[in-house]
């Protein structure tokens, strides 16, 4: 079934941890449309978020500046070489074409998902690791390619995507470290819990995929991310007892409820320390995870934090001609346009309520 152009979240609703098509749902969107609804939304018991007229411009927008920047092997990338993280890249603009409600067979820019998924596919080694990745930062590379593949995979339950899958999930267990965490090259010697995290939650999304993953890893992940918590200010460190920061804490308190630990209290203290904290380094890294965290927790903290970086990002836009980036203008820490718009096109999607990783 074919996703409608103008309303990404219409085919699918959630369901247990993949997407279904629904005809129930489509019936009560088009009767929204014949009444002339101009907005799509999202409402449960937790949360009611609007994607106004503007937002949607936005998100539809960027998702044209993303499919402009595409190379002619699938990929996205910061720049040439190894250094411009393609496989990292790719994930981070999969994921914000998934949010939006593009699949290989569905949606506006079906065939660009169906190519960067290749990419990846093509990417992916007999040994389960990703050729042409800078050996200093293999494993966040790693994380996301297999977050995104995963994703993919949950959809199409391809044989092919499976076994590539099944390789990328193993290399991470592998390289898991006596104390749960991951570190940047695929061994398990030292832990970061900026590595640690995107490892976690692929190990989720593969298990919501279908494939079986092992409890104490799991168990072990979480026990990591919790050693970086720092009681006295309420966030979370790079490294245990280190200072907390804006990105850092994101980053916990969304894989700490990604996989499992939704009523952790460190996962609110940790919700607080965001909303407090005003030096917001790493502003598109960072919120990657601030939103998704906050989306978890609902009620008036998403609803805030939707409405105020909805705003500021409404406001940072650079427009060429119908498309839409962010560059250093909203973060001047940022790799690029390329990374900026797929996070913030991600992040400004959230409430079409279709990534099953944030689904409790």
């Amino acid at each position: 079934m074919k996703a409608a152009a103008t309303s990404p979240a219409a085919p699918r609703a959630f369901s247990g941890s993949r997407w279904i098509c629904t005809a129930g749902l489509l019936a009560i969107l088009l009767l929204a449309c014949s009444a002339g609804s101009a907005d799509d939304q999202t409402t449960d018991k937790e949360v009611t978020v609007k994607v106004t007229p503007e937002i949607r411009k936005l998100i539809q927008g960027g998702l044209k500046y993303l499919a402009s920047k595409q190379r002619i092997d699938g990929s996205w990338s910061l720049k040439e070489g190894r250094m411009g993280h393609s496989v990292a890249i790719t994930g981070y603009a999969l994921l914000a074409f998934m949010a939006a409600g593009n699949l290989p067979h569905e949606g506006e820019y079906a065939k660009n998902v169906t190519a960067g998924m290749q990419f990846l596919l093509d990417s992916a080694q007999p040994d389960g690791l990703f050729r042409n990745v800078s050996a200093g930062q293999y494993m966040y590379n790693h994380g996301i390619a297999t977050i995104a593949l995963a994703e993919l995979y949950g959809e199409s339950h391809a044989p092919a995507l499976r076994a590539k899958l099944q390789r990328a999930v193993d290399i991470i267990l592998k390289a898991q470290n006596p104390a749960g965490g991951w570190r940047y090259t695929p061994q398990p010697n030292d832990a970061d819990i900026s590595v640690t995290v995107v490892q976690a939650v692929a190990l989720r999304a593969a298990q919501d995929a279908g494939l079986s993953i092992p409890k104490e890893a799991i168990a072990k992940a979480i026990e990591y991310v919790n050693s970086c918590y720092n009681a006295s200010k309420k966030g979370f460190s790079y490294q245990p007892g280190g200072a907390p920061g804006f990105a850092r804490t994101a980053a916990a308190i969304y894989s700490l409820q990604v996989l499992g630990k939704y009523d952790d209290p460190h996962v609110k203290a940790g919700s607080g320390f965001l909303a407090a904290t005003t030096d917001r380094a790493q502003w598109s890294y960072g919120n990657y995870y601030a939103a998704p965290a906050q989306y978890m927790i609902g009620g008036d903290t998403w609803r805030s934090w939707y409405a105020q970086t909805s705003a500021s990002l409404a406001k940072t836009a650079r427009h060429e001609g119908d498309m839409v980036y962010w560059d250093t203008a909203t973060d001047p820490g940022t790799p690029g346009p390329v990374f900026s718009t797929a996070v913030f096109v991600h992040v400004l999607a959230m409430p079409y309520h279709l990534m099953p990783l944030y689904q409790r």
